[in-house]
């Protein structure tokens, strides 16, 4: 099974982003959504931006990964 988390795009370079995870931030790769602009959500996995998603499913999304990160270390 492969999961995926909701970021947010802050930086734009030619074929990667910074992105904000909860809070921390990371490079990707941007091969699979050259179209992505700053301030977007992607689904990020193995260190690729798989899929730009809409800001209301991110924001669900986070919450949820903060609900299940909250639980495992109380």
């Amino acid at each position: 099974m492969c999961v995926g988390v909701p970021a947010k795009v802050i930086e734009k370079y030619e074929y990667t982003a910074l992105v904000d995870v909860m809070g921390s931030q990371m490079e990707v790769g941007t091969l699979f959504v050259p179209e992505v602009e700053l301030e977007q959500f992607v689904v990020i996995h193995a260190g690729q931006a798989m899929t730009i998603i809409d800001e209301q499913f991110a924001k669900e999304s986070i919450e949820e990964w903060r609900k299940l990160l909250d639980e495992t270390n109380p």
